[in-house]
């Protein structure tokens, strides 16, 4: 689905404030609404920059995709997160 861009700015805010220290990389591609190209970032530990890049395909899924790599992280936490940024 698509995300709401104040929803997901704010949740990933948080995040790296609260777990960066946690969070070795992060990185995906992200479907905002009213964009219509693929936000893409990437991110080390509390650092985290982003931007507009390819525009999607006429016929491509528009998808989200996240990585988290770092220790003490919860999965299902993360997903949750995730999921309220998501316009329903």
């Amino acid at each position: 689905g698509m995300l709401d861009l104040n929803k997901i700015n704010n949740w990933i805010s948080t995040l790296l404030k609260e777990r960066g220290t946690d969070i070795f990389r992060s990185k995906g591609v992200l479907s905002i609404q009213g964009m219509e190209k693929k936000f893409v970032f990437q991110g080390v530990h509390m650092m985290f920059n982003g931007e507009q890049q390819n525009p999607w395909g006429p016929e491509e899924k528009r998808v989200n995709k996240l990585v988290f790599i770092g220790k003490k992280l919860n999965r299902e936490e993360l997903t949750s997160g995730f999921e309220a940024c998501l316009i329903k």
